[in-house]
């Protein structure tokens, strides 16, 4: 209001066209200023760069080329002329023709983006809503006038004019001469003429008649207008995007609910840590309706995160399996339309996964990636008509009408999986053997020739004993189905101590490992893991300080444990084959190979289980660090145990003597000088924490891994509330200086030394102490480090060195601090230092 009160001023001072011409100089001048400081705000980080979104407004291409996420959206698709219909009706015939009653730019502006993406019909609507409204307006005012009336009203003002002219020539006439009618002609022919004219314009009946029909058309189309918008309003726009709707040919609505279904389900049947993996556009319902986390949603900024999870939808199951175990992936759900042919599935987002895939990965994507296989659509059905078997996916749920399924990702097997194509065999028979024979029975091995030093260790071997029914067999039969042939090995021969993928394979249920090699022996069958081992009993009792040989040690009556219906013995329980079988190389060669699909912490645990040695000299694994680290953590708790018993347990024993209930230890280097004395006392308010001098146990705590160790020590033996970190403890003193009042006060040097605080009771109630720890620099106040009691005693008796560190540091350190000074009041100290704690 203010630019136009303006504008008019410089109207009235100015002609028309200098005004002109400096109306057109100030927009320049506006425009160009606007657009600079616009480009510098941008260039200052002040204002946010164009998007992706808004170029490819300019250029319609720019999205699919540089950036395929935008373009995979379905707002972000061009608009077809169906759809202006649909959303506007009868406003898109009528709205241009009140075009030149607005603002052109604006319309044409609206238009342009509304045709490029369909989410910008928004844009559009206000302003097709404003001209289509003047162009009904002016209809509406020309066909609705009425001119009776207009004419009538000519005919009054008319006669008034004349009657007004009549009483002003009167008064002329008085005052001049004239021949009677002179001035009174003109006018009446005047207003003859104009009474004509008037007369002569009313309109016929045929016009009444056009302007009904017109206005009667019109609030049809209006008529018509607001019934389409209420049936879209209802039908398009009202119903919720995870419930479907359709009508049949009776007429009949059917409801489909399978997105809620599923979500129910996910939230009902799933961990509530679970990660479920699907395409962006149900990233949104999942988190809100399942509460469950996705790895991608609607939030489309993380474009590279996106293009994984297209790259796992449009690969291989073994690719895309690598991809999920990598994503922590427990459910993958998948949208199919293929049953009651809906049509916003994921196949019809397929193009937009590749292409996306292909932003990100374009060594790995391409857009001939995967081309599918023609359809026959006489037939309805895929060319080939192939069908999938899912190896590292399993169907967890379906909908109802099959919309929405949800697959569990199997978690990675123990040991390696030899293909099928891999798995050759060399078929030979086997002699006849008896698998309950004694052990003066003449039968000969399964493995003919081969002893257990020149056999492979534990071969997988076809399914021999599956059940009870295996008891009622011949001998022949035994034979064939313990023995139908043997591995044959890709990378290395049978007899080699060393282990990999190909050579463990994978053991399957039901699957029986030979390992007798006598003839006259006892045989053993174990079960470990669905695997059945057939062993010699003489070879568990060679080791009788294992687990094993203690079972299987002692008489066949007295045996610690009992088989089952078939004759077996179910062993070590949840221990892996994989483990089990390094275990048994142990008892054959009294060396342990750890294959590569085996963890040396998995195999560790499992010889302390079994109570198998594990050591240096009987361990033989790839994966040196693993090893090391095992071996570490086991010389760790040797040492410790030592370092408890030596210097740790007195310092203990002295403050439980003391009444105390805890204990906070300080670890010193042998060459740390502590010199305080009882004329310059620490100023402190808490009790001083007990000080070993061991350069030794300082330089354990200098690892995590052995405070770890230690602490778990610790726990093992009951103590409670430990602590083991670093935190600092003065030293020497630095320089004493005397204060106004007469007191003294010194400034004590601070190293930082590792400390153990534990306690030998269980207390409910939360701790009393605060735990903080001093800087490196050097203070001026005097920080503590120990535990502060709260029940300080109101008064206590004056420091006296004991008989350890009477001589003070002129006769060398003390070994402990047992009586420190009393409690003296001191200037605070900084706590906004982090303690340095595990």
């Amino acid at each position: 209001l203010n630019a136009y009160a303006a504008i008019c001023f410089v109207y009235s001072l100015l002609s028309k066209q200098h005004a002109g011409y400096l109306m057109l100089i100030l927009t320049l001048v506006f425009v160009f200023v606007g657009l600079n400081i616009i480009a510098l705000l941008t260039y200052l980080g002040v204002i946010a760069p164009w998007s992706g979104r808004f170029y490819s407004l300019w250029n319609t291409e720019y999205a699919k080329i540089h950036i395929p996420i935008i373009s995979s959206v379905s707002e972000h698709q061009p608009t077809n002329w169906v759809a202006f219909f649909f959303d506007l009706h009868v406003l898109v015939a009528s709205f241009p023709a009140g075009l030149w009653f607005c603002s052109i730019l604006y319309s044409i502006t609206a238009v342009y983006f509304a045709g490029v993406m369909i989410r910008l019909m928004l844009t559009l609507t206000p302003v097709v809503c404003v001209l289509a409204g003047i162009t009904f307006s002016s209809i509406f005012k020309r066909y609705l006038y009425d001119e009776a009336a207009e004419r009538t009203l000519m005919l009054h003002g008319l006669q008034r004019r004349k009657a007004s002219h009549q009483d002003q020539s009167r008064s002329k006439d008085r005052t001049m001469y004239d021949k009677a009618g002179k001035l009174r002609k003109p006018l009446q022919l005047e207003c003859a003429e104009a009474r004509e004219q008037i007369l002569s314009t009313c309109p016929d009946d045929d016009f009444g008649t056009l302007k009904t029909i017109i206005i009667a058309t019109m609030l049809l189309l209006l008529s018509m207008f607001v019934v389409h918008c209420t049936w879209i309003t209802s039908n398009a726009y009202s119903s919720p995007s995870v419930v479907l709707a359709y009508y049949n040919n009776d007429g009949s609505r059917t409801i489909l609910d399978d997105f809620r279904e599923a979500y129910f389900w996910l939230r009902k049947n799933t961990p509530d840590q679970a990660r479920v993996m699907s395409w962006w556009d149900y990233g949104y319902q999942i988190a809100g309706m399942a509460n469950r986390t996705t790895l991608v949603d609607n939030n489309t900024w993380n474009n590279s995160h996106i293009a994984l999870v297209g790259k796992a939808m449009a690969s291989t199951e073994r690719e895309a399996y690598k991809i999920m175990r990598a994503l922590d992936v427990d459910y993958v759900l998948v949208i199919f339309g293929g049953m009651i042919g809906y049509s916003g599935d994921d196949i019809n987002k397929f193009l937009w996964m590749v292409r996306i895939a292909e932003g990100e990965h374009p060594k790995d994507i391409r857009l001939d990636y995967r081309v599918p296989a023609g359809f026959d659509r006489a037939r309805n059905t895929v060319i080939g008509n192939k069908k999938f078997n899912l190896e590292h996916l399993e169907e967890a749920f379906t909908s109802e009408h099959w919309l929405v399924r949800i697959y569990k990702v199997k978690k990675p097997r123990n040991i390696y999986s030899i293909p099928k194509s891999d798995r050759v065999f060399e078929h030979r028979r086997s002699k006849p053997y008896n698998k309950h024979s004694s052990g003066s029975s003449s039968t000969t091995s399964p493995l003919e020739g081969n002893r257990i030093g020149e056999m492979a260790p534990l071969i997988p071997l076809p399914p021999a004993l599956k059940n009870s029914k295996s008891n009622q067999k011949t001998t022949q039969q035994r034979s064939e189905g313990l023995l139908d042939g043997r591995l044959n090995r890709r990378h290395s021969d049978c007899s080699s101590n060393r282990y990999n993928t190909d050579d463990w394979g994978v053991v399957e249920v039901n699957r029986t490992v030979d390992l007798v090699s006598e003839k006259n022996c006892e045989r053993l069958t174990l079960v470990v893991e669905n695997t059945r081992f057939v062993v010699e009993s003489a070879l568990l009792r060679s080791k009788p300080n294992t687990m094993l040989g203690r079972m299987f040690g002692s008489s066949r009556d007295h045996n610690l444990v009992k088989p089952n219906e078939h004759g077996e013995y179910v062993v070590a329980e949840g221990i892996s084959a994989g483990c089990f079988r390094a275990i048994l190389d142990y008892f054959k060669k009294g060396v342990m190979h750890c294959p590569p699909n085996v963890s040396v912490a998995e195999l560790r645990e499992a010889c302390d289980y079994l109570l198998v040695p594990f050591t240096a000299e009987n361990v033989d694994c790839v994966d040196l660090r693993g090893l090391l680290h095992e071996l570490s953590n086991e010389g760790a708790r040797e040492r410790f145990n030592v370092f408890l018993n030596k210097i740790i347990l007195p310092q203990m024993v002295k403050s439980a003597r003391d009444g105390e209930r805890e204990c906070h230890i300080v670890v010193l280097l042998d060459d740390d000088i502590v010199d305080w004395d009882e004329n310059y006392p620490l100023q402190i308010g808490e009790d001083l924490p007990l000080a070993v001098y061991s350069s030794q146990l300082y330089r354990f705590f200098k690892y995590i891994e052995n405070r770890d160790v230690a602490k778990q020590l610790l726990k093992d033996r009951g103590l409670k509330k430990i602590r083991l970190g670093i935190e600092g403890y003065p030293t020497c003193k630095e320089k004493v200086r005397r204060r106004p009042d007469g007191k003294a006060e010194v400034v004590y040097s601070y190293v930082q030394r590792p400390f153990i605080h534990m306690s030998w009771e269980k207390e409910e109630a939360k701790s009393r102490h605060v735990d903080f720890a001093c800087p490196i620099v050097k203070s001026k106040s005097n920080p503590s480090l120990a535990s502060a009691f709260s029940d300080l005693l109101p008064s206590s008796p004056p420091y006296v060195p004991n008989a350890n560190n009477a001589a003070g540091p002129s006769s060398g350190r003390p070994t402990t601090y047992t009586n420190p000074p009393p409690p003296q009041p001191s200037e605070p100290y900084p706590h906004h230092v982090p303690p340095v704690d595990d």
